[in-house]
C-alpha cells in the first residue's frame, strides 16, 4: 500500500511542477522578477508538502514549537532527503539555498532555481566555487534573505555522524549575521534515493545560535556538537514512538 500511495504521489508532484512551468513563459516576458518567482516557488513547495501529507501521511512539526530565524540568517543543516529542500522554502521566507549547480537540470524548477535566485556552486572548481558561494551569499544577505547549507555535502544515511566539508565556516566568519544549526530526521521516512516513502511525522529542531566569535575550528565542533545533541534527541523521541 505504501508503495501505491508513493507512485501516486510522484505523479501528483511531477503534474503540480507542470503547471508551473506554464506561468515560465509569462515570467519571461515580464522580466522574471525575483519576488514573484520565489513567491510562485514557496506556492510549489507547499502543494508538495500538502501532498504529502494527504496521499501518503507524511507531515512534519516543529520541535517544541520553535521555528527558525525572523531576520537574515546562516542557516545549518544536516540533510537526509529531498524534503528539508522542499521544507526550507516554506520555513524560511525568501532564503537562498546553497545547492549544486546540477539542479539546473530539473525540468521546470531549474529554471526557478536559477531566476530565485538560489546559490548554486560547481563542485568540480573548488576554489571558485568557495568564492562563488561566498559572493552570492554576501548578496543574498545584503538583500534580507538568510542563507541555508547543507555542510555535509550530500544526503546522509540515517545514524550517520555530522561531517562538515570546506566552506561552511568561511560563511560563519564573512556573513556576520546569525547562525542556526537546523536537525531534521526525514531519512527516517523518505530515503537518500528516493523510492517509497512512509507515513510519520518529520520533526525539525532549531538548536541555540552559535557564538559569533568563534576561530573555525571550535565553530566546526561547537556546530557539529550542537546538532548531534538535537539529532539524537528527536531520534530518541521517534524510537519510543
Amino acid at each position: 500500500m505504501g508503495t501505491v500511495r508513493s507512485i501516486i504521489f510522484y505523479i501528483a508532484w511531477a503534474l503540480w511542477t507542470a503547471l508551473f512551468g506554464l506561468a515560465i513563459p509569462f515570467l519571461w516576458l515580464s522580466g522574471s522578477p525575483p519576488k514573484i518567482i520565489r513567491m510562485l516557488s514557496r506556492f510549489w513547495a507547499r502543494g508538495i508538502l500538502i501532498m504529502l501529507s494527504g496521499i501518503v501521511g507524511l507531515k512534519y512539526v516543529l520541535w517544541n514549537g520553535k521555528s527558525g530565524p525572523s531576520g537574515p540568517s546562516l542557516i545549518i543543516s544536516n540533510h537526509q532527503s529531498m524534503w528539508e529542500t522542499l521544507a526550507a522554502l516554506v520555513l524560511f521566507p525568501d532564503v537562498a539555498i546553497v545547492a549544486k549547480r546540477e539542479l539546473l537540470r530539473i525540468p521546470v524548477m531549474g529554471w526557478y532555481l536559477r531566476r530565485s535566485p538560489m546559490i548554486l556552486i560547481n563542485r568540480d572548481a573548488a576554489a571558485n566555487a568557495l568564492r562563488q558561494m561566498v559572493d552570492q551569499s554576501r548578496a543574498a544577505v545584503a538583500a534580507g534573505r538568510s542563507v541555508l547549507i547543507f555542510p555535509e555535502g550530500t544526503r546522509k544515511r540515517v545514524g550517520a555522524p555530522i561531517e562538515f566539508k570546506r566552506g561552511v565556516e568561511l560563511l560563519y566568519k564573512l556573513l556576520d549575521v546569525p547562525s542556526i544549526p537546523m536537525v531534521v530526521n526525514s531519512g527516517s521516512f523518505w530515503g537518500i534515493g528516493g523510492g517509497p516513502l512512509r507515513p510519520g511525522v518529520i520533526t525539525v529542531a532549531f538548536a541555540a545560535p552559535v557564538d559569533p566569535k568563534l576561530n573555525s575550528r571550535d565553530f566546526m565542533k561547537t556546530t557539529t556538537a550542537l546538532m548531534e545533541s538535537e539529532k539524537a534527541i528527536i531520534d530518541y523521541h521517534f524510537d519510543i514512538k
